[in-house]
Parts: structure tokens; sequence; C-alpha cells
């Protein structure tokens, strides 16, 4: 069976639902259902031994466990004598049997359950009259792994996920992330890798701290298995909501990857994988969202670990959490003598500018330049999203560059690389074909300066081209008679007393010197100024856009003017209609 033909036998399921349940809420019955029979066909081989060993061993008074995990060759088991075949012989108990189906699953499988509130589908469907219809449905799908791999079984299942996201899409772009977006994400993460990944046996792990419901776990997995069907991508990853959860953990699950990998709670104050390390990393972090909630965990941890923590650089403002993630992110990062790691992750232009110098954002930045993390950053269109139209930009970051980007940044504007969607949902009204992905990712590989028809399209820059001092300039006080006041007392006896009223701040490029940039921009036009050196602050920041502002002269005058004589004879002529 195709798995075409396979998600849409268990999207049929929709047709006993409607009436009863919103199109919204269908994938609450389909996805964990979709998963119990997916378990169900597993594990029917093994049962037999599973329950002999499950006996002999709870007569020993032994945890059986690590003996059925043996059987199964699995880190999940099922110690009923239940399976969904079995629950259609008794119509009448279909509720309690199915719930004591579920209960004697391993706690790492009941708790995908358990976070999809499949319990209280089970109270709604046997209320509507449906359990019995809707199990019998799911009884008869063949999902044995024996015609159904789990690579066929991962596409059905991301299939459902995709349709289940875009039916609920005013809330889709909180757990999911448009897979025209991951795919580019995920070619620009692997592209200088490509020749080591195609090596024999090659295993590397991959995290996404806000996983959602697993895509670009999963889209990353597909790259490397097209690539080398041999290498092995161990995934990892955290998730905050607990649908999202359960669907990330299930699709793990069905993909044979470890679902102890994907743990539950908020990544920021909680993190489920502390000291682990990774090769890869994805993230789609929430834009703009603000961190009071967890504020005091965020400033304790920064206090009191410092750069032995996460978030040692700095901190930025609490309306937006962003770079939080970022620098959680940094901190998953393998030291470069055990091989390093790349990481790419979404932001919108907030994270580029928001902050003067010495504030927590300009901080952060002057962290990942000074440091040599940044390989690139990639704007994308406008109105990539579900649940906004900003514009937004890739980050690829690593503690391993090539020769050619040592030192370097390249700059990518993307925005212009799309095509319409023929039905907007929600906010995305654009994506990204297989060829603007193709392009974008050589662009990226070449790491050149590039300009088409007069629009720069990528650009190199030297880490230091984005940082600057911000110096402060300060003015002397003057008596009633015009002469500078002088100072009284200590250090600034006899020194002339700053005007505060005059004070002013100059950002000087780092690749200048100071004195020489204010000898020609300030001095000339107040010569009694001078610089306090205590007050100078060194500052980051990624004008994105003015890096790739192409000037459009405006047009002629005699245009302008034919144009608005134009405009002007068409409602002089309305108004003579309307009064004829």
């Amino acid at each position: 069976m195709s798995e075409t033909n396979l998600s849409s036998l268990l999207w049929s399921v929709a047709d006993l639902l409607r009436g009863d349940y919103k199109q919204s809420d269908y994938g609450k019955v389909i996805l964990p259902f979709t998963v119990l029979r997916r378990i169900d066909c597993v594990l029917e081989k093994t049962k037999p031994a599973v329950l002999a060993e499950h006996d002999k061993r709870a007569k020993a008074g032994l945890n059986p466990a690590p003996f059925l995990e043996r059987i199964t060759g699995l880190a999940f088991h099922n110690t009923s004598p239940l399976d969904l075949k079995k629950l259609m012989g008794d119509q009448d108990h279909i509720a309690e049997n199915l719930r004591k189906y579920l209960d004697a699953f391993s706690p790492s499988v009941r708790d995908i359950f358990d976070r999809f509130e499949f319990h209280t589908q089970i109270d709604r469907l046997h209320k509507a009259g449906l359990l019995y219809l809707v199990t019998e449905k799911f009884a008869n799908a063949d999902l044995h792994p024996d015609r159904v791999s789990n690579a066929q079984m991962g596409t059905v299942f991301e299939e459902l996920i995709r349709k289940f996201s875009e039916l609920s899409n005013e809330t889709a772009g909180e757990h999911f992330t448009p897979r025209d977006v991951i795919r580019l994400m995920v070619d620009l993460l692997f592209i200088e890798d490509d020749d080591a990944l195609a090596k024999p046996g090659i295993v590397r792990s991959i995290y996404d701290p806000t996983a959602g419901t697993g895509g670009m776990l999963s889209v990353a997995g597909e790259h490397i298995t097209a690539q080398n069907p041999d290498a092995r991508l161990v995934m990892f990853g955290q998730e905050l909501n607990p649908e999202s959860y359960a669907i990330c953990k299930a699709d793990m699950l069905i993909k044979g990857q470890d679902i102890a990998n994907i743990t539950f709670g908020n990544t920021l104050s909680d993190d489920q994988l502390p000291g682990k390390q990774f090769d890869y990393a994805l993230s789609n972090p929430p834009f703009g969202v603000e961190w009071k909630k967890i504020e005091k965990t965020i400033r304790d941890e920064a206090a009191t670990k410092g750069h032995n923590g996460r978030f040692g650089p700095g901190l930025p403002r609490v309306s937006d959490g962003s770079l939080l993630f970022l620098l959680h992110l940094l901190s998953k990062m393998r030291p470069a003598r055990d091989g390093g790691s790349r990481f790419g992750i979404v932001l919108n232009g907030s994270p580029l500018f928001t902050g003067g110098a010495g504030s927590g954002e300009s901080e952060i930045r002057r962290h990942v330049l000074e440091n040599d993390l940044v390989e690139a950053i990639v704007a994308l269109p406008s109105d990539m999203f579900y649940n906004t139209g900003i514009a937004t930009y890739i980050w690829i970051l690593s503690n391993r560059k090539t020769p050619q980007r040592k030192g370097k940044v390249q700059l990518i504007d993307a925005s212009a690389f799309w095509q319409k969607m023929r039905k907007s949902l929600g906010s995305k009204r654009k994506e990204l074909s297989a060829a603007h992905i193709a392009d974008i990712t050589q662009i990226f590989g070449d790491c050149k300066k590039l300009t088409r028809d007069g629009v720069p399209i990528s650009r190199i820059f030297k880490n230091t081209d984005f940082g600057y001092r911000t110096i402060t300039v300060e003015r002397p006080q003057r008596d009633p008679k015009g002469a500078v006041v002088l100072g009284q007392k200590g250090k600034a006896k006899g020194k002339p007393v700053a005007d505060t009223a005059l004070r002013d701040t100059e950002n000087v490029p780092l690749s200048e010197d100071v004195e020489t940039y204010f000898k020609r921009e300030v001095l000339p036009h107040a010569s009694d100024a001078w610089i306090d050196h205590d007050k100078t602050k060194t500052g980051y920041e990624i004008p994105f856009n003015r890096h790739f502002y192409v000037f459009t002269p405006p047009r002629p005058l005699a245009e302008i003017d034919a144009d608005l004589k134009t405009t002007t004879d068409k409602i002089l002529k309305l108004i003579g209609d309307l009064s004829a």
C-alpha cells in the first residue's frame, strides 16, 4: 500500500468524526490512533513471548521491563493480552478494555497518550457512539513493519501532521514550521558536510530545543537518509506544548528513534538535556515572546553560573526572548577539538539590531561575532510563516568554520526568492520552490559576493565590520560671561566641568581610530569638545537592510505631473457625469 493511499485510509476516519468534531480537532483522534495501531502491529510478533516472560519474571519478583524489551528489541512493551483486533470482540466494553490496553504500555509510551489527552477522546467518542467504529477502522489498517517500513510510516505520519496543522492554521505557527523553510535550513546546515556524511556507518546527532511536532528533526533525517541510507542521525528534542510534544515523540517512535531523547518542558527554564552536546541543531523559537514568567530562573542562572552557564554573554530585554534560545543552542555546541557543531536558527529582525552598545542584545551579538561563530544570515521573504507576515532570518552558526569563512560573515538577501502559494494558510502566502532552495543553498556554499541585475544578493563581511564604539562627547559648562567653568575638587580640579545638557554620543566603527574620527567629525563643529573615555562602550549590530539597499531614483517631475493631470481629468469627468 502506498503512503498516499495509507494516509488517505487513515484520514477517512474524518468521515466518521464529521458533525461530532470540528475539523481542527480531527487530529486529536486520528494521530493517537495511528500511533496506537502502528505500535500494535510492531509488537504483534513478540506478544506471546512477552506475555510469557512477563508472567515468569513477575512470579520471581523481578522487574520484567528490561527482559521484555530484550524480546521486543525496542525501548517499550505492552503486557496486556489485548490488541486492537481483540478489542473488536467485545463491543459493549470497548472503552473499558481500550483503557486497560493503554495502561499496559511501558511508561514512555503511556506518556505519549497522556499528552495527547487520549483518555478524554475515548470518553468523547464513547458518548457519541463512535468509539467502536473508529477503533475498527484502525484495527483494519495494516501497519505492520513487514509491509510498511519506518521510513514509509514516517512519511504517512508527517502527511497527517501537515493536514492537521493546516486545518488548525490559526495556531499552527506556534508548533509547526513550514516544510519549505525547514528544507532550506537543513540544506544550509549539511551542505559543507556532504562528503563526511556519505561515509559508511556514519553516526551524527541533531537537536531541536523547540521541537514542535518534530518537523525539523524529521526533514533532517530524510535528508541524511537520501544521501546515505547507511548513515544514522540520532535525534534529540524538547517541547513545551503537550500535544506537540506527543506528536513529536510519537513521530520519533514510529521512525525507530529512542523516544527517551524527546523531552517535555520549558527549554529555557528547565533544560531536560543538561550537559548534552550535539553535532547539529535546528530551531524555530517563538518570535518576540516575553520571558517574564521565567525571569527569576534565567537571571539566577546568569548570576550564579556566568559563562559556565548558558546566559553569561548577556540577557536580552524581557519583552523578547529570541536571543535566549540562541545562547541556549551555543551551550549545546561540541568543542571544536571534538569535531565542533553547526546550528541553524530562525529569528525575526529584532536580534540583528535591537539594543545599543552595552545592552544585553548587543553583548550577545558581540559574543557570537568576536568568537567567530556566525557563518551566515539569510533574509527570507515576508509572509513565509503561518502566524506572522514579518521579515525573518536564518542564522547559521558554527565553531568549525572552513578556512574561507574564518573571521567572516556572509549575508544573503533571499527576500525575492519566492513563489505565490495557490492557497494561503493563515499568514503564509509565499513559498520557496525546490529551485529557490537549491539556488540559495548554492549561493551559501559558494561564499562569494554576488550581484544579479544590479541587485546585491550575497555580501561577505569581516566580523569586526559590525562592531563600533559608542563614545560620549562632552562640552564645558560656561558662566554667564561665557567663560568655561572649572572643577574645584579632587581629580576634576582645574578641568572643565561637563554640561550634561550638551552631552552627545557618536558611534565609531571598530575599523577606525577613535581620535582620528573625533578630529574629523566632531572638533570642526565643536572645538571645545572632548571624549569621556570612561564612558566608551563597544557594541555590535547587523544592519542587514542597509547593506542591501539599492537606491531607486525618483521619476522625472514631468512624468509625475502627467500622471497627476490624467488622474485629475478622470476625477473632473466623474464629477461632470454625476452633475449631468
